[in-house]
């Protein structure tokens, strides 16, 4: 048995904001974004879907539970599409959240107490339907997937139904936007965070890790939706894996640079960042700061000792000698920085699917450390709170097995009018306590233009 596909053009070739705004009210809206990307490769879709079929909603795990079983199931489900040419990786399937704090079901670490951004463990949807924006195309879909029990018929007229309201497929000015100034709190002063660069260069020292990624969570009232911020997020700091997750609890708003684990087929890539430099309003300045973050040996070895990290996670899974590092420490260049980017790739064992791919990377090695389970702990112990959504993950996988997921940094968690977005970077033996924490309010900068008032 194999899954229908309806597919239509959207007339108008509306934008990605105009139609965000027609969903704005619909139950788990969830919208993943190329909005900018060094690579061609890396901005070919944005996907918008909302309204699952079904959903899973885990709080808290820990070893004893499988996350993923009731996601095997739905994946069961979605069988195999029928052969229709180049259909893009998601029209539909399971997409949501893995947040931080899904890594206590693989592995035993201290318990962080969860405040007011806490967000579950695991929240999952099966979607019956997607639309598509391909920027190489140019063209603007709508892909629905007859599933068993479902009708197309009837979530084809949903839709068109929502994209009609108010001339919405034809976009529209933007909305005005309102909000109060800027007062943000931190979960640490500049000197509390300090010391704790310094402890863990001291655990380094000792010979406990050989880096470790620390955070600081910085906060703000928020007056607007979680619609409003993405708007200002794609205006002022756009890149690869942005993304917008709305629910009736919270909401998650990223400009993510860092592509987690990609999955087409069995090929398995997955893309590290660590190295950050701010950029620079001289295009020679710019070119300068390129050139002294690829000739810097601090940020050069950091970045190799993440892509031994996640060459050993992923060999764990994949093929024997499939595992190749086809890119090291490359500078790609974003909106208001430029990092260090490593490519590794493989293939996926016959016996393995990509949730046994995720159960073995789970969280990202550039946002723990290495070794990942003792970083982890010392990230537990010095930050002492949970972090929700930071450092988890948005992905989707299509009808097809087809996986993507971003790792979640430069991300807002909204709340009952507040906003977190912590900030942080990688720990090694010869970083400088305050030149680090200098490192986290550059990579906040392009987050807290969002959140000013008026349009920049």
């Amino acid at each position: 048995m194999s899954v229908a596909v309806h597919i239509e053009d959207i007339s108008g070739n509306p934008s990605v904001l105009s139609v965000l705004r027609q969903f704005a009210n619909e139950p788990f809206l969830l919208l993943l974004d190329s909005a900018s990307a060094p690579r061609e490769q890396d901005c070919r879709y944005t996907v918008l879907t909302a309204d699952p079929l079904d959903t899973i909603c885990i709080d808290r795990v820990d070893e004893s539970c499988d996350p993923f079983e009731h996601l095997r199931e739905w994946q069961r489900q979605l069988l195999e599409i029928e052969a229709v040419n180049e259909l893009p990786p998601f029209i539909g399937g399971i997409a949501g959240l893995m947040s931080y704090d899904l890594r206590h079901a693989f592995e035993r670490l201290p318990i962080t107490s969860p405040d007011e951004f806490h967000t579950p463990a695991l929240l999952a949807g099966l979607f019956d339907w997607a639309i598509v924006w391909d920027h190489l195309e140019l063209s603007v879909r709508l892909y629905v997937l007859k599933l068993p029990g479902q009708a197309i018929a009837g979530r084809v007229g949903w839709v068109r139904t929502r994209l009609a309201r108010g001339n919405g497929a034809a976009g529209g000015p933007d909305p005005p936007v309102t909000r109060i100034p800027v007062q943000c709190d931190s979960t640490r002063t500049e000197t509390e965070y300090v010391s704790s660069v310094q402890r863990v260069i001291d655990y380094i020292a000792a010979g406990d890790i050989f880096q470790a990624n620390l955070s600081q969570r910085l906060s703000a009232d928020w007056d607007g939706s979680a619609i409003e911020l993405y708007e200002r997020v794609r205006e002022c700091n756009a890149a690869p894996f942005c993304g917008l997750l709305q629910t009736a609890d919270f909401s998650v708003v990223s400009a993510s640079p860092e592509r987690f684990l990609k999955v087409s087929g069995r090929h398995v890539e997955t893309r590290p960042i660590k190295g950050t430099r701010r950029r620079q309003q001289s295009p020679i300045a710019d070119l300068y700061t390129a050139a002294e973050l690829s000739a810097s040996e601090k940020d050069r070895a950091e970045n190799v000792m993440i892509v031994d990290l996640l060459r050993n996670d992923i060999s764990r899974v994949c093929r024997t000698g499939s595992v190749q590092v086809t890119g090291i420490c490359e500078v790609e260049v974003f909106q208001t920085v430029q990092h260090l980017v490593s490519t590794v790739v493989g293939e996926l064992r016959d016996d393995c699917d990509v949730w046994d791919l995720c159960a073995v990377c789970f969280p990202g090695g550039s946002i723990t450390g290495a070794p990942k389970i003792r970083a982890m702990e010392i990230i537990s112990e010095l930050e002492q709170i949970s972090r929700g959504a930071y450092c988890g993950s948005l992905f989707c996988c299509g009808p097809a097995g087809d996986f993507d997921s971003s790792i979640l940094i430069r991300t807002f968690t909204l709340k009952e009018g507040r906003v977190s977005f912590p900030v942080g970077g990688g720990i090694v033996a010869d970083s400088l306590p305050r030149d680090e924490y200098d490192e986290t309010l550059h990579k906040a900068s392009g987050m807290l233009r969002c959140l000013r008032p008026g349009r920049q």
